[in-house]
């Protein structure tokens, strides 16, 4: 008889710490997506999330809960379970075996980052605060800015192990010219 053993997305992949860059795997708790119907306003998401409703390229946090955009007329709520009242103004979808969040922490994380994403993730064109969809490498992610030296990565969790080695190739690059 086979036993079915449950473990994360990334269990034997991670932690890794390359030239002083942690790159570690969050458990984003529940994860909901949340696709607001046309007839709501701002005002009812804002209600019934109890917190502003981030519009594109943001997220917030309410508690333990956290909603980032996640494309267009999409907000991912991560982190608790999406408040019953929002059923009454969005159609939520149960996320919370999908993904695979990363967490990238350490001084020179966005020089790893700028090997792999099309973007500017500068500070000063992504501060805290923001969030995106972009390919990293060859896969969709959604990234999050969560502190000055802090991302989250987020990407399918059957593309965990290959968000791994591209890090790891980011980050031995990176830790070379050092």
């Amino acid at each position: 008889m086979v036993e079915l053993k449950a473990q994360s997305p990334a269990a034997d992949l991670l932690p890794l710490e390359i030239g002083g860059i942690v790159a570690r795997e969050v458990d984003p708790g529940e994860v909901c997506s949340s696709l607001p119907f046309r007839r709501s306003s701002q005002a009812q998401l804002d209600a019934a999330l109890g917190a502003t409703f981030p519009g594109p390229g943001q997220w917030v946090q309410s508690g333990a809960a956290r909603a980032v955009w996640a494309g267009q007329g999409e907000v991912l709520l991560m982190g608790a379970a999406a408040p019953a009242a929002l059923g009454d103004h969005a159609a939520l979808v149960d996320q919370s075996d999908m993904w695979c969040v990363v967490e990238l922490a350490g001084a020179g994380v966005e020089d790893v980052l700028a090997r792999l994403v099309p973007l500017d993730l500068r500070a000063g064109a992504f501060p805290v605060g923001s969030a995106t969809r972009s390919l990293l490498g060859h896969m969709h992610a959604l990234i999050i800015r969560t502190g000055d030296e802090t991302f989250e990565v987020a990407v399918f969790r059957s593309l965990a192990g290959t968000l791994v080695h591209d890090l790891r190739r980011a980050l031995e690059a990176v830790a070379a010219r050092g």
